[in-house]
């Protein structure tokens, strides 16, 4: 996709947001930086045949691929990086097992001080607001400051969880962050993959028309 100098479209997805299948038959219409692939149920046995059907095809329209906090998918799906929200903790083994070959990025922070350590350890990228929290039309009111903090005194791209409605992609621009991430905004309404586009198509065009320029194009 074209190297767009404006917050661009992350997406979040998961087993139990949409199927692999919805997902797939979605891409390539309209711009998409990346997704991040989650799961939170441990036990879940198909998340691993989820990425693998996802990553490729994902991979095939320049689409940069996440797997959460599963270290094990993450490598053998092929995915272009790891992505940590869960098990923080385990940072610094991540960024050994995966940087810098592949891309690795960190969410979950609940105020500045655990961002700014979080920061400075050599990831990719940070995320605020926790994958799967998207309940409320508007993006949640701490994600958005925190956004806006990061983004005026810190270097390092970042990513804003949206709402579960597609037009929050514009308080998440406003905030000079890099990413706009959806989730429920895209998948929730219909099974329907064209359904899934054209909310995808939407978020593209209030991006294009609301979203800042950005001193650098990131993604």
């Amino acid at each position: 996709m074209a190297d767009l100098n404006r917050c661009r479209l992350m997406l979040a997805a998961s087993p139990q947001s949409t199927s692999s299948e919805q997902l797939i038959a979605a891409l390539g219409k309209d711009d998409i930086a990346s997704i991040i692939l989650y799961c939170h149920d441990e036990g879940f046995q198909g998340f691993a045949e989820f990425c693998e059907a996802v990553v490729p095809h994902a991979q095939s329209h320049d689409i940069a691929v996440l797997v959460a906090d599963d270290t094990q998918t993450a490598g053998r799906s092929g995915a272009d990086g790891y992505y940590l929200e869960r098990e923080r903790s385990n940072l610094n083994d991540a960024l050994a097992r995966f940087s810098p070959q592949k891309i690795v990025g960190c969410g979950g922070m609940l105020d500045r001080d655990q961002a700014l350590k979080i920061g400075e350890t050599g990831i990719d990228f940070v995320v605020f607001g926790k994958l799967g929290r998207d309940s409320h039309a508007e993006p949640h009111r701490k994600n958005i400051a925190l956004g806006q903090w990061w983004s005026e005194f810190v270097e390092l791209p970042s990513v804003v969880l949206g709402g579960n409605a597609v037009e929050s992609v514009v308080d998440v621009a406003k905030t000079g962050a890099d990413f706009a991430m959806l989730e429920q905004a895209v998948f929730a309404k219909s099974e329907n993959p064209h359904n899934v586009a054209a909310a995808i198509a939407k978020a593209n065009k209030l991006l294009d028309e609301h979203a800042p320029v950005l001193e650098e194009a990131d993604g």
